[in-house]
């Protein structure tokens, strides 16, 4: 004769998956609301894998505790990818803290009485530098790569002057709309940041001529056959037929740009971000105006770029140095 399940997890059941897939559509809601798009994709698909995993275990979400979220956290340090390796510490930290953001929008809604996560640790992650920066004479290289008077060669140099300009993430470019950029004052208006936070930050004189060349030249023949669509045609930076500009089409020309110019590094838009700052940095720019202009919620993510800096100093200590020389 089979034991009667321990007390927590006699609700399992239709009922239990029924209940729990209305809080989870509801949190989805939530998350699409207060987070950016990317971030909130990555926090539902991370939610729904431990979800899957309480499903197996019998657990409804108010019978989680403490140790069941020790246990999964412990199933992901024996998880291994594909190529056989275990998945990093930042990855886990990650997962456990859309789980966190999940029981702590329970608990916001009076759907749970407790934070099971509240004494939970996240793992310790090492800090890493930016591994590619470029040089000021590589980043004006690929800047100025696209010499073309031909619509796509308008529109990638407008690209690649702005991410240098402004080191803003491909995310918020891609999302950028005709009306967010005023060439003029040399503004261009983030409406949606990381965390739905927008921020103004300035164009230098080089990107806002090339936009306004793009805008002029460039972007209506890319719209000349777009035919109807919802989104066409209503971002600044096109592909033919009027349709927006992905994640992927971002880094697919920033890569081809840096080939052509003969730039041996792997560049991709990030890489114009980490570049951007190290230079501004280099140039004596007060930290936090960096700040202000990579729109990052915590000086200490500006600060690790001050750690860059060791390649100055490395060249200071062999110039000046008894024993570097």
């Amino acid at each position: 004769m089979t034991p009667n399940p321990p007390l927590r997890h006699r609700n399992q059941g239709a009922s239990v998956s029924a209940k729990t897939a209305r809080l989870f559509a509801l949190f989805e809601d939530d998350v699409h609301v207060r987070l950016a798009p990317r971030t909130a994709e990555h926090y539902l698909s991370d939610v729904r894998a431990f979800l899957r995993w309480t499903k197996t275990q019998g657990l409804a979400s108010s019978d989680v505790r403490g140790e069941d979220l020790r246990r999964y956290e412990g199933e992901l340090f024996a998880q291994r990818k594909l190529d056989g390796k275990p998945l990093a510490a930042a990855s886990i930290a990650l997962r456990l803290i859309a789980i966190k953001t999940f029981f702590r929008f329970l608990l916001r809604r009076s759907y749970i009485l407790f934070d099971p996560t509240g004494a939970l640790e996240l793992p310790r992650i090492e800090k890493r530098l930016p591994r590619v920066i470029l040089t000021e004479a590589e980043a004006r290289r690929i800047v100025s790569a696209p010499k073309g008077r031909d619509p796509i060669s308008l529109r990638d140099r407008a690209i690649l002057e702005v991410l240098y300009a402004t080191g803003i993430r491909i995310t918020e470019l891609a999302s950028l709309r005709p009306e967010d950029v005023d060439t003029e004052e040399r503004v261009l208006r983030v409406v949606a940041g990381k965390g739905g936070k927008g921020r103004n930050v300035p164009l230098t004189r080089a990107a806002a001529v090339a936009v306004e060349r793009y805008l002029a030249l460039g972007r209506p023949a890319l719209l000349l056959a777009r035919g109807r669509g919802g989104e066409r045609g209503s971002r600044l930076f096109v592909r033919a037929k009027g349709r927006a500009l992905t994640r992927g089409d971002g880094s697919a020309i920033v890569g081809s740009w840096a080939r052509r110019a003969r730039v041996k590094k792997h560049v991709t838009c990030h890489t114009f971000r980490h570049s951007v700052a190290t230079h501004l940095l280099r140039a004596r720019a007060d930290i936090r105006h960096i700040q202000a202009l990579l729109g990052h919620k915590s000086l200490a993510t500006t600060e690790r770029y001050t750690h860059v800096e060791i390649s100055d100093l490395r060249r200071v200590v062999e110039r000046a140095h008894p024993r570097g020389r």
